[in-house]
């Protein structure tokens, strides 16, 4: 019964979209994203490369929390939000995406619009998309299909060709849509004057990071937190605040908080600002660890539900090749950071799936127009 009303759903979405076509296409961008309210660095920077082309940039950002499974109300304001995404589709030559969008994979567009999906993410940990039907994080697979998950893109940005086949199976798409492109915002972290920015800010808000050694944790964002945060207070436990700060930052939609006043509990920076101040980095199997590892930062890896992930999620990797300590348990994870670190082995592993760190966001702009 819900294919049945998704399918006339999306009939009807066509139908009103027909008169939109019916508008003279410009110069114009439309830039799509569910992941935040907020336009994202990647869109900034890609943007005003693109606006230095003669283009106008038109940014379309809004989440819909819980997607399928999100309240009525939620889905109605989302709605009247659609018309909006169908205007500028409709009247731009270019989509530029970093999420699914349910309008640009639905709808039939004009064969001038030309759809470029950036993704949200610069490395490979997990399984997304298609790769995970079947699992508890994944989409149901009728319903997936109903709606045309991640169809209708002309290319795929991907940082190496070491990422390109994942994401493929992610996408369910040919290889040869995929194009070689790092992420705009690699462009910030050898930025020196956006990270002296970004350190001074946070260093006024949290003047103790300047007085020793900075620890960032940012785990990946589990549906079901019940042990998580039996593992999470097992870390604070063991973790030496006599010689390190602790700076944890956990996924906006974290129900977790933390009452130990020793542990910096972040709202107000993102992690990738974080990446500035961070002299060790340990996460679990966020992507963000490509960001810290591109900067030089040594990886930690506290994977105490490994035995469990698979079946939740499953990833994409051999999870003993990754660059750093992998700990279970929490009294090792801490001792580890005493360690030696074998940089050279990280500076390789990144090398591989990011091929290229400068002017990310000119080389990406270049090639979008190209399109």
């Amino acid at each position: 019964m819900k294919v049945l009303i998704l399918k006339l759903f999306i009939f009807a979405l066509n139908v009103a979209y027909l008169p939109f076509k019916l508008l003279k296409s410009s110069k114009k961008v439309v830039m799509i994203s569910r992941q935040s309210n907020e336009v994202n660095d990647d869109f900034k920077l890609l943007g005003d490369e693109l606006i230095k082309k003669g283009y106008e940039v038109k940014y379309l950002c809004r989440t819909l929390d819980g997607g399928v499974n999100s309240s009525l109300f939620t889905k109605i304001g989302y709605g009247f939000h659609m018309f909006t995404q169908m205007y500028h589709l409709a009247t731009s030559e270019i989509c530029v995406l970093d999420t699914y969008c349910l309008v640009v994979s639905v709808l039939k567009h004009k064969k001038s619009l030309k759809i470029v999906q950036i993704w949200h993410s610069i490395g490979t940990l997990k399984q997304f998309g298609w790769q995970i039907l079947h699992r508890k994080e994944g989409s149901n697979p009728e319903i997936a299909k109903t709606l045309k998950m991640h169809q209708n893109y002309d290319v795929v940005y991907c940082a190496g060709e070491a990422y390109k086949e994942i994401l493929a199976e992610g996408f369910n798409m040919p290889p040869e849509k995929f194009h070689i492109c790092t992420l705009p915002r690699i462009d910030l972290l050898f930025n020196e004057a956006y990270q002296l920015s970004i350190k001074n800010e946070i260093y006024q808000k949290y003047p103790v990071l300047k007085e020793k050694p900075c620890v960032v944790y940012a785990p990946t964002f589990r549906k079901d937190e019940s042990d998580f945060e039996k593992y999470f207070n097992e870390l604070i436990n063991e973790f030496d605040f006599n010689k390190y700060n602790l700076v944890v930052k956990l996924h906006p939609l974290s129900k977790v908080t933390v009452s130990d006043k020793r542990v910096i509990f972040d709202t107000s920076f993102s992690t990738f600002q974080m990446i500035s101040v961070a002299d060790k980095f340990i996460s679990d199997y966020s992507c963000v660890v490509y960001e810290a590892g591109v900067k030089g930062i040594p990886l930690y890896f506290y994977n105490y539900d490994m035995a469990t992930y698979e079946d939740v999620r499953s990833l994409t990797i051999n999870y003993e090749d990754l660059p750093g300590f992998k700990e279970e348990n929490a009294k090792d994870l801490v001792a580890s950071l005493e360690k030696p670190y074998d940089y050279n082995y990280l500076e390789s592993y990144i090398d591989k799936y990011i091929e290229n760190t400068v002017n990310c966001a000119e080389k990406m702009a270049d090639d979008v127009v190209k399109i």
